[in-house]
Order: C-alpha cells, then structure tokens, then sequence
C-alpha cells in the first residue's frame, strides 16, 4: 500500500488544479501565452516567466486574463501533471514559487475610492494558499481595498484582523475536504461578528454543497465568481441566531468525534496489523514504509471528514483519486482494500463508518 502520493508539509496534492476561472474567459487568445508561460515554468526560469508576463500585458491582454487565464491555466496544469507523475513535489514547488512571483510582477494601482473591503484568508491548517490570492488579486483589478492573510490563519487570528479592519466581508478559501470542520469554526466565528463569509475551493464541493451545509453566507466557484459577487453589492449581514458549530444533526450520533479522536491509535493500529494483512509489505524499503503510513493517515482524516458532514462522497472521491494516482505510478489500486477492511475491522460498533468503508471498497473495484 505504498503510493508516493503525498507530500509531507502539505498534504494530498490533490488541489493544485484549484485555482483561475471553471470556464476562462478569453482563452483561446490567452493560450499562446498560458503556453509560454508554462514553457518557462517547466524549466524553472522564473526571469522568463516574468517576461511571458510582461509581454502578455503590452500585447494588450488583460490583466485579470492574464492573471486567471494564463497563471491560472499554468497551475491547473501544474496539478494535472504532478498528479500524472509528471512532475515530481520539488518540481511543483517550484512551478507554484514562479507562478507566485509571477503574480508579484503584475501591476496595481491603489483606488481612489474602493469598491469594497474584503479580507481574504485560508483557514487554519489550509497550505494550498494560491487560489486565495488569485481571489484577492483579482478583487484588487477590480477596484476593491483587500487584506491577503495568505495560508493556514489561525481563527482566533483572523477574528483578531476583523475586528481590527473592519472588512464588508470575508472570504475563506480551502481546498482539502479535511480542513471542512476548521472552516465551520472559521465561518461561524466571523459570522458572530456580524461580517457575512463567502467560502471557495474545492473542499467547499463543487457546487458549494458544503459551504450552504456549513451556513456561509455564500459560496463562489472561482476567482471571477467571486469577484462579480462581491462587487455587485455587499453580502448579507448574518443573522443573530446564525448556525452553531454543532447544528448538524448527524453529528449526534459521536461517530465523528470518537473517529477524530482516536484518529492516532486507529493509523498506527492499522499499520501494524497491516504488515500480517498484505505480505508485499515484508518487501518494503524504510522509504516505502514511511508513504504507507503516511497514505494511511490520509485515509483516516478523509474518513474523518466525510463523516463530518455525512457525505461519503469524499471518502470515495479521494480513494478513486488515489488509486489513479497509484495506478499511473505502477502500484496495484488493489493495495488500499487491506487497510479499509482493517480500519472497519476496529470500528465496527459505528454504522456510518461501515456504509462509508462499504462504498469505498465498491468504489476501488473497477480499478482493483
């Protein structure tokens, strides 16, 4: 069950494609030049990349195309290639550091009178930072007065910012599934300061499933959306009674919470018991040992997650993904049914976590 799928300081890399426009405006004259930026990138020339740029803008590309339409385009392919193995995690590393200096090089002007204020932030513990700041950078072209809190901010902190600032709204980012019960704090806690949230990235689900699930005050597909949004017209004050952190439901039952907690035992437990379960793991170098482990900890959080907001949907979402990702790196996707079968063997007491594990095994048949 060794995949060499993660990365250790960040997680799954699976939302590096989570960034720019669903569907770009301009671009197919944004193309040749989303082309030569990623020539560029690829070779980790980021003088290069910073001159594809600066042609782009004195061809008379727009900035905010050439913000969403050719760096936006260039990251998206970015996770599409590492996800191929294409590119290794120190080579997508890198891509993203060009791509962020690239942004840096684009000019802004400060408005006069701005549209807007708006505080754009990661919740805590969300690393995959750049499709906030296309969201925040994109709000500035538009004339709106942005604060860019950047990666992983703590809430206690952003709460701190607002009260401080003062911003017509708040826009929280996260691309990882596993960051959905942080966000709910996140959200409920500005909320309580009367700001209204609007929430983005694919954790949120892609048609914002879960941002509604989890009370935001709206949700917004990408960059552009969002942008138009809040642009419009402010956003709705929240109510007084805005929603709690434990008014949904299902949570009733404490399979999320004794999951959650016990999240350490069940990875270690299932790792060791593993190496009974699959014998390919005798054969395994200390490198091979330490990706299985990790892969089994992403699993568990996933599983987590999913039973946070009672959608088994992104616990088979993300073992599809990885078995591609397994499949495409030439490891067998029929690795990963040992460690479910174990992880339901050790929490057999909790239905939602059987169903779960059930539709992940039917999901990984086809692949297996």
């Amino acid at each position: 069950m060794t995949s060499h799928i993660t990365d250790t300081h960040q997680g799954p890399r699976r939302h590096c494609a989570d960034v720019g426009s669903t569907v770009p405006h301009g671009a197919e004259r944004a193309a040749p030049w989303a082309d030569k930026l990623w020539t560029a990138v690829r070779a980790g020339d980021e003088y290069s990349a910073v001159d594809v740029v600066n042609d782009a803008l004195r061809a008379a590309l727009e900035p905010e195309a050439v913000l969403l339409d050719v760096v936006g385009a260039v990251q998206r392919k970015v996770g599409t290639e590492w996800a191929a193995g294409r590119m290794s995690v120190a080579d997508e590393h890198v891509a993203t550091a060009i791509n962020e200096r690239v942004i840096a090089a684009l000019p802004t002007s400060r408005p006069a009178e701005p549209r807007c204020r708006v505080t754009v932030a990661c919740v805590d513990q969300e690393w995959h930072a750049l499709p906030a700041r296309l969201v925040a950078e994109t709000l500035r072209l538009r004339g709106c007065r942005v604060d860019y809190l950047g990666a992983q901010v703590p809430t206690a902190h952003l709460i701190s910012h607002i009260h401080r600032t003062g911003p017509d709204a708040v826009c929280l980012s996260s691309s990882l599934p596993t960051r959905l019960p942080l966000a709910h704090t996140a959200i409920t806690a500005v909320q309580a300061t009367g700001t209204p949230v609007m929430a983005g990235g694919l954790a949120f689900g892609a048609d914002g499933r879960y941002a509604r699930m989890l009370g935001a005050d709206a949700w917004a597909p990408d960059a552009r959306a969002a942008a138009d949004r809040l642009t419009s017209g402010p956003l709705p004050r929240p109510s007084a009674a805005h929603q709690t952190i434990d008014d949904l439901p299902h949570l009733g039952d404490q399979e999320y919470t004794m999951v959650a907690k016990s999240s350490t035992r069940l990875v270690r437990d299932t790792y060791q018991r593993l190496e009974q379960r699959f014998p390919p793991m005798a054969q395994y170098s200390d490198e091979q040992r330490e990706h299985t482990a990790e892969d089994l900890a992403h699993i568990v959080d996933f599983l987590t997650a999913a039973l946070y907001v009672d959608a088994p949907e992104i616990f088979t979402d993300f073992l599809s993904w990885t078995a591609d990702v397994l499949t495409a790196r030439g490891v067998p996707a029929r690795s990963l049914v040992p460690g479910l079968d174990l992880l339901e063997e050790q929490l057999r007491d909790f239905p939602r976590v059987g169903r779960f594990i059930d539709a992940g095994r039917a999901a990984l048949a086809p692949r297996s």
